[in-house]
């Protein structure tokens, strides 16, 4: 059995799409390609044969992963989550104290986490340092380029 993981309903959703696709059109491409290539004479030698078999596995690994996945994701309630503290899909401002620049992070599950929507991991060495401060906390987060301090300063949902 994989690890729990909890998503936005949104975010399972789109895996979900995913996985029906590789399911539908990805088996579908596959199989085509293993035809055309098998209608090429000799299989011993046919590398396109051999290729289009590699291709199968790898599609069929990535929806045994998938699958692994949305068996065990959960979906967040939102209005269970405390909303004084950070958590899993709070949104959070924060300042850096040394150059003073404000920041604001959505901490999303690892695999929703897209840095240019503003979505962090809360695996991140941020999203952990993050988690269960207050407004007014400060957090020390090691992070690869050193040490760096930060000062909750609003949290949302």
């Amino acid at each position: 059995m994989g690890k729990i993981s909890y998503y936005t309903e949104e975010g399972l959703n789109r895996l979900k799409t995913e996985l029906n696709d590789l399911k539908t059109k990805g088996r579908a491409d596959i199989a085509r390609q293993i035809a055309e290539a098998r209608d090429k004479g000799d299989l011993s030698e046919n590398a396109e044969y051999d290729a289009a078999k590699d291709a199968q596995g790898l599609l069929e690994l990535k929806i045994s992963k998938l699958e692994d996945i949305v068996a065990n994701a959960r979906i967040l309630d939102e209005s269970t989550i405390d909303a004084s503290q950070v958590s899993v899909l709070s949104t959070v401002k924060i300042k850096n104290t040394k150059n003073g620049a404000v920041m604001t992070y959505t901490l999303v599950s690892e695999e929703e986490a897209d840095l240019k929507t503003g979505k962090i991991s809360v695996g991140s060495p941020i999203g952990k340092g993050l988690l269960g401060k207050k407004v007014g906390d400060k957090a020390e987060i090691k992070v690869p380029a050193g040490v760096m301090e930060f000062v909750v300063i609003e949290i949302g949902r």
